[in-house]
């Protein structure tokens, strides 16, 4: 094989962008017509009961979570609640600005620079014997 052709038959691997990797057929394609009977009822037909936290869901599976959402679901962290009174907590600003940043974390006595990294541990099951 010369490498034209690997480099053909590499390119005919790649998917073209935009698109679905995955394609459904028979009763699961899009347009089937008994895709209704087999397919549970989108957001927007059912009635969705609110969940266990009483935190109304989303209009759609396709919305995106807001950041709190996000580490409310992943890490059980609450941050619309304040952890002293039990308040609702609002957004006053985003600080980016590394300078900035800095400035704040040395005024509250905490340290301006992330700690080191720890290096590499050999594993016993990748040493070689």
């Amino acid at each position: 094989m010369t490498p034209l052709e690997f480099l053909q038959r590499l390119a005919a691997l790649i998917p073209r962008p935009r698109l679905h990797l995955i394609r459904f057929h028979g009763v699961l394609a899009p347009n089937a017509a008994l895709r209704s009977q087999i397919v549970p009822d989108g957001p927007d037909q059912a009635t969705n009961p609110a969940d266990e936290d009483g935190d109304a869901p989303s209009a759609s599976p396709w919305t995106r979570m807001s950041w709190a959402q996000l580490l409310k679901r992943v890490f059980a962290l609450d941050l619309t609640i304040c952890p002293q009174c039990g308040g609702p907590l609002t957004l006053i600003a985003a600080i980016e600005e590394p300078a900035v940043i800095a400035k704040i974390l040395a005024h509250l006595g905490l340290p301006t620079r992330a700690p080191p990294r720890a290096t590499a541990r050999l594993d016993e099951l990748f040493q070689t014997a």
